[in-house]
């Protein structure tokens, strides 16, 4: 698919466009219905629906027949039997705004010849998200039920339907017709889909996406029996087949079938215009974070049947009913907690709890709040009705709250001044610093365990078969405390752990290797990042080592920078990509002497490799360029990776240390303060000249 405007598409582009998004949709679908596993955000699925439409309005003789726009849903499952619906289960036409409302209201009204004057009510019901059902009474007993599939013909599901305790096997009351297909929606509330995902883990079962998910897993499982044990409830919102029709509008259906025993979603509204209906809308997503179980939006109905009769169908929706649903990257939900983590290097970081929601097909029950300044600037409290969204579809965060609904008894969070794990004093960098840190190091044990986790990790030390929850199990038996311990690992727990369930002498045997592994060669720019100094990334440990070589080198060098006015700090300070921060926070991690005696008894353990430079016979290997002004014949950074290339350190300030100064056009201080230390310095056709005769 691409991104040309539809206005540009030349035929050949639109055709070829249309047999991808046929192919793609097809595949999507396909995983969403047979097997209830989306591989893509109900946002990013809407989005190639949306394409597919406007193209095909735009370029009508290129409509094909296998276009998402003839399908509704898949074609069923070979397991199950096939079941041909009398009257199709079509999907529902979506918007997604005020103004949509109003143009599908309009759009009734011109099709049926109403004047403004003229009555048109609306049935606004929710949006349920779960798995669609039909349900087949025979004077009045309960003989088959089916899934949706893909319109036409649908999954025979009828001994699973009957595991549904809400669903009633015989309807009681007055005018039930002799046949009569109750149409509507499997659900599974939230706290039956964390239920469920807690056994699926305990079990060593792969969890649910989210409770729709769940829903139709269970709905259609090929032994009922497991269906029975899952917790699902459901609701009718139409009907199919018919011999009669007591009704003459959607609302009495509803309050007919309710009569009759069978459930009905309680959160529907009849409405007189669109006001109405972008009212019930309001109200529908103020009252979403309370609901047991999962909505998505709302829907629409003109709530006449002889006007549905008149406006009839589509190829796949009806004209007389949308579907309005939510953004699909945010949702409301109630903020329950806030409690403080502590990360591996004592930043404390606010994560909320919430009530599980379901945000872009994934059911949120955690966000971040990132620090103490955006609490406060969002002004986040405990019991807060909030907006939450996931970051470019990932990472949970709350984006605000919602005043209106706050309580009266709502109060500001208080950020500790003590970690809430080892009682140490919680400081900041300095006053402008957002991230506040536990001071207690290594000796805080959430740090601990955490710097384990980092050290033994994959972009680290790298030490198979050492993830984050053998980590935890070894921590919380003691056997690990502090990265030096590993190395110690095999003579101190060998025997027992080689005993331990779960292990073995072959699982443990090849544990011990990794580390041996490790302790016999291992780079020295991985064991910098591996320390897990503050802000020192994989990126900054590569420059820390390709300036300082070898780690002797490198605590010698730092020891002597705690003097921040000497020629040592001076030359931290201009490597490239370490200013003042970045240096400080090395300084105050190798200045602490738990810190600096963990990482001299690892030396003494282990053997680290010097590093060296990529290309060490070079003019350029080890040396050290400083580049200025503006360059024309590349970029800044590709300059940098191309002396870097040849072993160069590049830094971004000049000092005695600076061996090259590359200047382009308009150069600054930098140039003259070579000149006046008398550092060569080099043109950029000079610089590419020296880097190409290499």
């Amino acid at each position: 698919m691409t991104d040309i405007p539809v206005s540009r598409l030349t035929d050949l582009e639109a055709a070829a466009e249309l047999a991808f998004l046929a192919k793609r949709m097809a595949e999507l679908d396909k995983a969403y219905y047979q097997a209830d596993d989306p591989l893509v955000s109900d946002a990013e699925y809407d989005a190639l629906k949306k394409r597919n439409e406007d193209i095909e309005r735009a370029f009508p003789h290129l409509v094909r027949a296998d276009s998402p726009s003839k399908r509704v849903g898949v074609a069923v499952s070979s397991d199950f039997a096939k079941v041909t619906h009398s009257v199709p289960m079509l999907s529902l036409a979506d918007i997604f705004s005020a103004e949509e409302i109003r143009d599908f209201a309009d759009r009734v009204r011109r099709f049926l010849g109403l004047s403004d004057a003229d009555e048109l009510n609306f049935c606004a019901e929710t949006k349920l998200d779960g798995l669609s059902f039909s349900a087949r009474y025979e004077n009045g007993v309960f003989v088959r039920g089916a899934t949706r599939g893909d319109g036409a013909v649908g999954e025979d599901i009828t001994e699973n339907l009957k595991q549904i305790k809400g669903l009633p096997l015989r309807l009681n009351g007055d005018d039930i017709p002799d046949v009569i297909e109750i149409r509507g929606e499997v659900i599974m509330n939230k706290a039956d889909f964390m239920a469920l995902n807690e056994e699926q883990l305990r079990t060593g079962k792969k969890p649910f996406a989210n409770p729709r998910n769940a829903a139709a897993g269970s709905l259609r499982q090929l032994d009922p029996r497991v269906t029975g044990q899952r917790r699902l409830s459901l609701f009718g919102y139409t009907f199919g087949a018919a011999s009669a029709n007591p009704w003459d509008t959607q609302t009495a259906f509803l309050n007919k079938i309710k009569s009759w025993g069978f459930p009905v979603n309680p959160h529907t509204a009849l409405c007189a215009n669109t006001d109405d209906l972008i009212a019930y809308f309001t109200r529908l997503g103020d009252k979403r974070p309370d609901l047991p179980y999962d909505i998505d939006g709302a829907v629409y109905k003109v709530d006449r049947f002889d006007y549905q009769r008149r406006l009839g169908l589509l190829a796949r929706s009806p004209r007389w009913a949308v579907a309005h649903k939510f953004p699909a990257e945010q949702a409301r939900t109630r903020l329950e907690a806030i409690r403080i983590q502590v990360g591996r290097t004592g930043a404390l970081t606010p994560v909320a709890d919430l009530t599980p929601v379901n945000v872009g097909g994934v059911l949120v029950s955690h966000a971040t709040l990132h620090n103490e300044d955006e609490i406060r600037r969002k002004d986040v409290r405990v019991g807060d009705t909030v907006i939450v969204q996931r970051a470019g579809d990932v990472i949970p965060q709350i984006v605000g709250v919602v005043p209106e609904k706050r309580h009266a008894d709502a109060v500001p969070f208080v950020f500790p001044t003590v970690c809430p794990v080892c009682g140490a004093a919680v400081v900041r960098d300095d006053e402008d610093a957002a991230v506040q840190r536990c001071s207690g190091g290594l000796t805080c044990p959430a740090q601990a365990v955490e710097s384990l986790k980092h050290f033994a990790s994959r972009d680290a030390l790298n030490i198979e078969g050492l993830g984050d929850k053998n980590v935890e199990s070894f921590f919380d038996k003691k056997w690990l405390l502090r990265p030096s311990d590993i190395f110690s690992l095999e003579e101190m727990h060998g025997e027992e752990l080689r005993k331990t369930e779960g292990w073995g002498a072959k699982s443990a045997d090849k544990l011990f290797a990794a580390i041996a592994k490790v302790r016999d060669g291992a780079p020295t720019e991985k064991f910098l990042f591996a320390l897990g100094i503050p802000q020192v990334g994989q990126a900054t440990a590569r420059l820390l080592a390709a300036h300082y070589t070898d780690m002797a080198t490198f605590l010698a060098q730092t020891e002597k920078a705690q003097d921040r006015g000497s020629d040592a700090y001076a030359e931290l300070t201009a490597i490239e990509s370490i200013g003042a921060v970045v240096a400080n926070d090395i300084l105050v991690f190798t200045a602490q002497d738990h810190n600096r005696a963990e990482i001299e008894k690892l030396m003494s353990l282990m053997t680290l490799i010097p590093f060296t430079p990529t290309a060490s016979t070079s003019p350029l290997s080890g040396k050290t360029v400083v580049f200025t002004g503006t360059l024309t014949t590349m970029t800044r950074s590709e300059a940098k990776a191309k002396a870097q290339a040849f072993g160069a350190k590049v830094a971004g300030s000049v000092s005695k240390k600076t061996d090259y100064v590359v200047q382009g056009a308009d150069a600054g201080s930098k140039a003259q303060k070579a000149a006046e230390l008398g550092i060569a310095v080099l043109s950029e056709d000079e610089f590419n000249a020296l880097c190409n005769n290499l």
